[in-house]
């Protein structure tokens, strides 16, 4: 179904995914908070990616580097000197705004006067900050836009202690921070935001083949979590937005409620980075082949992902709302069991000690194994509904014939089926379904 941003901004913030962060304050703009259902969710995005990327495959492996690196990372990348973005203001009401997201290149969206916009100049969207005591240009440096750049700084460190040979891939997950002149569309575009990136070292000659390996590997990873393959699509870049690094790019693009936008790129960088590091590092980093005794610098395919835009994209495709037989309305999260915040709830049908006590001793059970919710509170249907806004797939009911049959009711979220299941079994049957 179609779902408006108003809808699922609306869901996300009464639920507990998103806050405004610094609310109490007015709010910070572009700035958000996950709460108790949005940071589940979130690191199951995380987790999933990782193991797609790193755990089910042998030729991958994990870093974390930081996030403050030394400024010569930036300047050899070349994201001091080019990482920019044209920026106008609006000398009606000083609004800044990027020239190329304008639809009317001669009008202000915020205030609607036409012909007020400054000349165009460049933006660098990197945050400065500096380390030590005294502000000066020695000491400063940058929040890392990208995470890339951590893994080419720590190739031959990979490479050697992990002693790998190509082709391997070195896969990270972190924070990156963009000082965006125009940010919107709720967690979409942001200034402080998580990435998901692996860069793929392989021989020259390779590049091409595994560069569309990535992207049927990438395409598919987001239909196997559940995603809409009606709503995915894959998008060539024109030679006119390639990145200066890459001689081949792909968007794998979401049908957002605005219309087609980004949610992964796959690039294929080339040496350019390694070549780079090595000019302004002085630090060796090619590749010998002991079986050909060629030495040479590898070829990169990235993949990079956004992970809260990833959890966003997953969000609004999970999200539906349908007209029950009773004539009521159901609005349900039909997301995929390994992305959903809570895998089951446990509701005793009353707030009735001989009903609660078993259903604390099951939740604990069961907790060692799934995140999930005990929740007593009103009534049973209410508990159904908002499970099911809130995307759980599996309610166990433990009823007053519980007690006698020792037996629960185990709902599913998507066909609201209902099975009854001992619950010396209960593990087992929800294995199966979760596992």
């Amino acid at each position: 179904m179609t779902v408006s941003l108003d809808t699922i901004s609306t869901l996300a913030q009464h639920r507990g995914f998103v806050f405004q962060s610094s609310q109490i304050y007015g709010g910070t703009r572009s700035a958000y908070d996950y709460g108790p259902l949005g940071v589940e969710m979130l690191r199951n995005v995380k987790d999933s990616w990782w193991r797609s990327m790193v755990q089910e495959r042998g030729d991958v492996v994990g870093l974390d580097s930081a996030i403050i690196q030394a400024r010569k990372v930036w300047q050899a990348s070349g994201h001091e000197s080019v990482f920019t973005d044209p920026m106008v203001e609006c000398t009606n009401c000083n609004a800044r705004l990027r020239v190329d997201k304008l639809e009317d290149p001669d009008q202000c969206p915020n205030c609607g006067k036409r012909g007020t916009f400054s000349e165009p100049r460049q933006f660098n969207l990197m945050f400065k900050t500096h380390t030590g005591p005294i502000e000066s240009d020695e000491n400063m440096v940058y929040l890392r836009p990208e995470t890339a750049q951590g893994i080419f700084i720590n190739f031959e460190n990979v490479r050697r202690s992990a002693r790998l040979k190509l082709p391997f891939g070195i896969a990270q997950v972190g924070k990156s921070f963009r000082n965006e002149i125009t940010p919107g569309q709720f967690v979409f575009r942001t200034r402080e935001f998580e990435q998901m990136e692996m860069e793929f070292f392989c021989h020259p000659s390779e590049s091409n083949q595994w560069f569309e390996h990535w992207v049927d590997a990438r395409h598919r990873w987001y239909t196997d979590l559940g995603m809409n393959p009606d709503n995915l699509r894959i998008r060539p870049h024109d030679a006119d937005e390639l990145s200066h690094y890459s001689t081949g790019t792909v968007d794998v693009e979401y049908l957002f409620p605005w219309g087609w936008d980004e949610l992964e790129g796959i690039a294929n960088r080339t040496d350019f980075d390694l070549k780079q590091h090595i000019e302004w590092s002085g630090e060796d980093l090619s590749y010998f082949d002991p079986e050909t005794n060629d030495r040479f610098l590898p070829h990169v395919i990235e993949p990079a992902a956004g992970a809260t835009r990833t959890t966003f994209a997953f969000l609004i495709d999970g999200y539906d709302e349908e007209t029950l037989a009773s004539g009521d309305k159901r609005t349900v999260l039909r997301l995929h069991h390994r992305l959903a915040p809570f895998k089951l709830a446990v509701l005793p049908l009353s707030k009735k000690p001989e009903l609660v006590e078993p259903c604390e001793k099951i939740a604990a059970e069961l907790r060692k194994r799934w995140m999930l919710e005990m929740d007593v509170t009103q009534n049973i249907g209410k508990r159904y509904r908002r499970q099911d806004e809130i995307g759980t797939p599996y309610c166990i009911t433990f009823d007053f014939d519980s007690i006698d049959d020792h037996a629960v009711t185990v709902r599913d979220r998507d066909s609201m089926a209902q099975d009854r299941v001992s619950v010396d079994r209960l593990v087992d049957y929800l294995a199966d379904r979760l596992d």
